[in-house]
């Protein structure tokens, strides 16, 4: 597969996936878990790469679940390590290659040396016009849809806005998404078939595509493989 067989005039312009099976990499190689997701990181790296290079619009990647909090403390320490130390040297190359960098969860129920992290490349790259790189980290969809709905509910007490005036529209715009458009294929990794709550909202109508292959394995044959399924794909949207 390279990208002549695919139709560049019907790329998605918004792809999400679950980043699946770094530690069934690793434990199938005999590995520490840690080693599965620093490889993991080094293939979300190529693939960013990539989807930029092609012309994908937004690029969003579950990497931290709210529910990931009951893993073992050793290995939630080192996911939160490698987050920091990926953002700060991963904001140095995605500035000069374009990308600007957004993250999708609670931020501030993180280590304060992450947020840092997280606020330094917002900052770096938030000027950027190429590929907007959304990095779902302490998210969870439907933690997500509570957080909206407070916002809501302030506005409607605040009166910015009546109660029989809100609609879809509405929630989309207090989402972490907000401003951007839905997801319109949904790739998940390891051969797992669900969604797990990512982008409970936004995935409505989204494709999906799931692969049995962990995601240290994943490459851009992969993506364009992923994209040709959808584009094969009758989408009707509403249906």
């Amino acid at each position: 597969m390279i990208l002549q067989d695919i139709d560049e005039t019907r790329l998605p312009k918004h792809i999400a996936i679950i980043m699946d099976g770094n530690r069934t990499w690793a434990r199938n190689k005999g590995l520490d878990s840690k080693l599965g997701h620093k490889e993991g990181a080094k293939t979300l790296e190529n693939i960013v790469r990539y989807a930029n290079k092609i012309g994908i619009k937004y690029l969003t990647v579950y990497a931290f679940s709210t529910e990931n909090w009951n893993r073992t403390k050793e290995e939630v320490g080192a996911l939160m390590l490698l987050l920091g130390t990926y953002l700060d040297d991963f904001s140095k190359r995605a500035d000069t290659e374009n990308v600007k960098i957004r993250i999708l969860g609670d931020i501030l129920a993180l280590p304060n040396n992450l947020q840092n992290s997280i606020n330094k490349a917002i900052e770096r790259t938030k000027d950027n016009t190429g590929i907007v790189f959304n990095v779902a980290f302490n998210y969870g969809g439907r933690a997500e849809l509570v957080m909206a709905t407070k916002k809501i509910v302030e506005q409607v007490k605040k009166g910015k806005i009546k109660l029989d005036e809100i609609t879809e529209e509405t929630i989309s715009s207090n989402i972490y998404t907000a401003g951007q458009p839905d997801p319109e294929l949904l790739i998940r990794t390891s051969g797992q078939i669900r969604t797990s709550g990512f982008l409970a909202w936004q995935t409505i109508y989204s494709e999906f595509v799931f692969l049995n292959k962990n995601w240290p394995d994943f490459t851009e044959e992969d993506l364009l493989l992923a994209i040709k399924e959808y584009q094969g794909r009758t989408i009707k949207k509403g249906k």
